[in-house]
């Protein structure tokens, strides 16, 4: 490994960027309500990454940016970069089939296994290529010239930014799960105060952001940092939650948040307030309801970019901060060389990728726009 210097994801995306929200963060596209009378969707909630109506909203705003940039040509084929097979498989076969385009995902894991590559077909005419390796990424553009898959100005390439382009899994996905998990601690502390109590807490989150606790939690880090802020302030016994959401007594974290608000009374005035603040969050559909919490994130992510030395050995910067995959970078500015539309995806919220106004005023950029080291196989 070595590292290529510093850099921001905004040098090869620019602003083309969508975050959870699907806010395009290239104001000359239009605003999510106008996308959705257009393609007549419901308002209100926003689609989630494995959706069919998240793949319709994508492919629209392709067609739009690449209308932007280079008017009356059409996207004629899709490339996807990702890391996960079944999520980001999944979006990659949506968006496809909302295009109708061919397509190829390359999905990257990295591992202490043999490098090996598998070739996934799909239903239709989208592949799969996994790799154990992000440096395959070289490979893969002469594999798509192989099966004469042209990369061009008819070619959208769609980028996930979250442990991909930034954080590459398997080798620098630890510090974005560190980030995340000291953004909740950062968030319960402050609010429980004297109360907090570090063991306990450690335990809990651990605990609940475990797989077998997803269909209680939906694996909802919003939701996550709630429950730890309730079973941290003592209305509940946490060993007891645990037994009754096993036993099915206690299935979901909306019968939870709700038990909570008929039993308020028994929380300090401090957390009755957020605990109010985040039930009616709730209540209204929104998916990111702690915003304490994400603030907290969006600073703590802000904070483990770019600031180390520049002379400090590899090993170190892999361990403490979040890096932009040299391999990703390298390749999408060989392809927009060639006229390829470059976007990109990312499930993080607005709230915790984008700053307020008042950090905005401060000089804090969105995380796209956020300088950090560059690191890759080399």
């Amino acid at each position: 490994m070595k590292s290529y210097g510093r850099a921001a994801l905004s040098d090869f995306l620019g602003d083309s960027v969508v975050y959870r929200n699907l806010v395009p963060c290239d104001h000359r596209l239009p605003p999510l309500e106008e996308i959705r009378a257009q393609l007549d969707l419901p308002v209100g909630r926003v689609p989630r990454k494995s959706e069919s109506d998240y793949a319709r909203i994508l492919a629209r705003l392709l067609r739009l940016a690449r209308e932007l940039d280079a008017p009356g040509v059409q996207i004629k084929r899709l490339i996807y970069f990702g890391d996960t097979k079944l999520l980001d498989g999944t979006a990659f076969e949506n968006i496809c089939l909302a295009g109708n385009w061919p397509g190829i995902a390359f999905i990257g894991s990295e591992n202490d296994l043999p490098q090996s590559i598998e070739i996934v077909p799909l239903v239709g005419e989208q592949t799969l290529y996994l790799s154990n390796r992000w440096a395959a990424l070289s490979e893969f553009d002469q594999y798509c010239s192989s099966v004469s898959f042209a990369v061009d100005e008819s070619t959208a390439v769609l980028i996930d930014i979250d442990k991909t382009a930034l954080g590459a899994r398997g080798r620098n996905a630890h510090v974005i799960d560190q980030v995340r998990m000291q953004a909740v601690e950062d968030t319960v502390a402050d609010l429980l105060g004297g109360d907090f109590h570090e063991e306990t807490f450690r335990e809990t989150y651990v605990q609940l952001n475990q797989v077998d606790f997803h269909p209680f939690t939906t694996d909802n880090q919003d939701y996550l940092a709630y429950i730890c802020l309730i079973l941290g302030s003592g209305l509940y016994n946490f060993k007891n939650i645990l037994r009754r959401v096993r036993d099915g007594e206690l299935a979901s974290f909306l019968e939870f948040i709700s038990e909570v608000d008929s039993r308020k009374t028994g929380l300090p005035p401090v957390l009755a307030e957020i605990h109010g603040e985040i039930y009616t969050n709730v209540q209204s559909g929104d998916p990111t309801p702690f915003k304490a919490f994400r603030r907290s994130e969006y600073l703590t992510t802000i904070r483990r970019m770019g600031f180390l030395d520049d002379n400090l050995p590899v090993s170190r910067m892999l361990a403490e901060e979040i890096l932009i995959t040299q391999e990703v970078r390298e390749l999408a500015f060989v392809w927009r060389s060639r006229g390829s539309l470059v976007f990109s995806l990312s499930d993080k919220p607005d709230e915790a990728s984008v700053p307020t106004p008042e950090f905005a005023a401060s000089g804090y950029q969105p995380i796209h726009r956020k300088e950090t080291h560059v690191v890759g196989d080399g």
